[in-house]
């Protein structure tokens, strides 16, 4: 491996348990996106049809994830560094931030008109008054946002009050749907208005966790082994994963609506789980700002000393969005993560895996921007796209992934950038 990379270089003290990475997994999974996933595949599938798309798209995750997070348990890099590797140093930089800043951007502005709405039906419940919800939304947007710039560090305890409350929440919401709104018998007799093809289905899966299993070499290069990466990525994901979006597919279809505000509103929950809601959101959606603001700062190469100005582009974006309704675009939305994200782990597998022979001393920095990664990487991007919008013959993740790394193989010969070990 480059001495270039040394700086990045994990000690064994450094080293974690798989049970301590499986953790963190479990921790991203417990959030409201995999729940208002759930209440979008509950309006298209029997909870039988919600079952099969969890497991194959978060399979497909999970395969992706393991070959992403062995190579950053071997070399002990991040991923923008293996991306380094392949798209070369610049290319990297741009690429990963920019997916990044999209994807933050993105969330930000999803889970802040997810606020606004809870926050206006709790006002409405409690006193009557109507608050628009654009308004409520860009509120909350702004105040996330001011948080997120000043008040990062201290919001962080808040998490361990609300993730705790938003699982009692969601565990009264499907005890209310069965006992209150006879969800026994809706769920048995349930057959969707609307079906979905399974290959929406898997897409729409794939797509809550896409960014996570990218950069899961940023974490499981801390795991002791490639064993303990494949254990704490499939033990973290799939349990919890499959748990969140099956209760909001239970709740969307007792309500018949994915809006979890107005679930929770519809079956009965008390003010207090639109509080939890809000708190929820509220920590999770920080860090969107937080890591969004840090993606925009690489992606235009200004530094810590710019980064509240960057937070502040990237939640003021997410919160314009919220404002004028991304909610109605959710599905769109979803649809760039799933074809944009997958195709950065298929050229650095197959860069690792297939070129390297998956030997960490086979990756080496390339300057500037490598042109068969990139190529590669766009390749596997547009057909993921376009095959995963034309048809229900196609599952866009997996085209995406096999395109790039069969490109890349290809490309990889033809093309001869200079390899460098600064």
């Amino acid at each position: 491996m480059s001495e270039h990379n040394t700086g990045f270089e994990i000690s064994a003290s450094q080293r974690q348990s798989w049970g301590s990475l499986a953790m963190i997994w479990i921790g991203s999974m417990i959030c409201v996106p995999c729940l208002m996933i759930g209440g979008i595949l509950g309006m298209g599938f029997t909870l039988g049809g919600v079952v099969l798309c969890v497991l194959l798209g978060y399979g497909i995750v999970c395969t992706y994830m393991c070959f992403m997070g062995m190579e950053g348990c071997d070399t002990g890099l991040p991923t923008v560094s293996m991306a380094g590797a392949v798209l070369g140093e610049k290319g990297a930089q741009y690429i990963i931030s920019l997916m990044l800043a999209i994807a933050c951007i993105g969330w930000f502005g999803i889970q802040s008109a997810v606020c606004g709405s809870s926050f206006s039906s709790m006002v409405a419940s409690m006193t009557g008054v109507n608050i628009p919800v654009p308004v409520s939304s860009l509120v909350w947007g702004i105040l996330m946002l001011l948080t997120a710039m000043y008040g990062y560090k201290a919001l962080k305890y808040l998490n361990y009050i609300a993730v705790p409350a938003l699982l009692l929440v969601m565990a009264y919401g499907v005890f209310a749907a069965f006992t209150k709104n006879d969800g026994i018998s809706i769920i048995g007799g349930y057959q969707p208005a609307a079906p979905m093809s399974l290959v929406t289905g898997i897409s729409l899966t794939v797509a809550t966790f896409a960014l996570g299993g990218v950069i899961s070499g940023d974490y499981s290069r801390f795991a002791k082994n490639r064993g303990d990466v494949i254990k704490s990525s499939v033990l973290g994901v799939l349990p919890v994963g499959l748990l969140m979006i099956l209760i909001g597919a239970v709740l969307s279809i007792v309500t018949g609506q994915y809006d979890i505000s107005a679930v929770l509103a519809s079956v009965g929950v008390p003010a207090f789980g639109l509080v939890a809601l809000v708190l929820a959101t509220w920590t999770t959606n920080v860090t969107n700002a937080y890591s969004g603001g840090i993606a925009v700062s690489n992606l235009f190469g200004v530094g810590e000393k710019k980064f509240k100005i960057a937070t502040a582009i990237a939640g003021s974006l997410g919160t314009l969005l919220a404002a004028i309704g991304l909610m109605s675009k959710f599905q769109a939305f979803l649809s760039i993560l799933t074809a944009f994200i997958p195709p950065i782990a298929g050229v650095i597998i197959a860069s690792y895996w297939i070129i390297g022979k998956g030997k960490k001393d086979q990756v080496i920095i390339t300057e500037g921007f490598a042109l068969d990664g990139i190529i590669a990487f766009v390749l596997g991007a547009v057909v993921a796209y376009v095959t995963g919008n034309i048809a229900v013959f196609f599952i866009g993740p997996i085209n995406g992934i096999v395109v790039s790394m069969v490109s890349y193989i290809l490309l990889n010969k033809l093309f001869k950038n200079k390899k460098v070990k600064a």
